[in-house]
């Protein structure tokens, strides 16, 4: 039933007339792919966890920092299971290695 609630909250129009009034643009998977929904989860919850469970904010300025420090963080330097546990700047600096490995070769 939770979940239910959940989804009702997202597709509701007064949801909808907020991410407007934002410009922000909404993006749901498909019902049932549960592979989809795991990526978006995993990322929200990592947010979460290692950002704003911990610690109030003073002001929305300060929040937002907050969150794009992490972000930077999140796509530069953190380990990835999908990436063989390596950061985004490192397996794209074995990718660019191999690459051109494969060129002079």
């Amino acid at each position: 039933m939770q979940r239910l609630v959940e989804l009702a909250q997202y597709t509701s129009t007064a949801f909808a007339q907020v991410c407007d009034r934002y410009g922000v643009r909404r993006s749901m998977g498909k019902v049932g792919s549960s592979y989809d929904n795991a990526l978006a989860e995993s990322f929200w919850q990592g947010l979460k966890r290692e950002t704003m469970h911990t610690k109030l904010f003073p002001t929305m300025s300060q929040a937002r920092l907050e969150i794009f420090a992490w972000l930077t963080y999140y796509n530069a330097r953190r380990r990835h299971s999908a990436l063989s546990y390596l950061s985004p700047m490192e397996f794209e600096q074995q990718h660019h290695r191999t690459a051109k490995l494969s060129l002079a070769a």
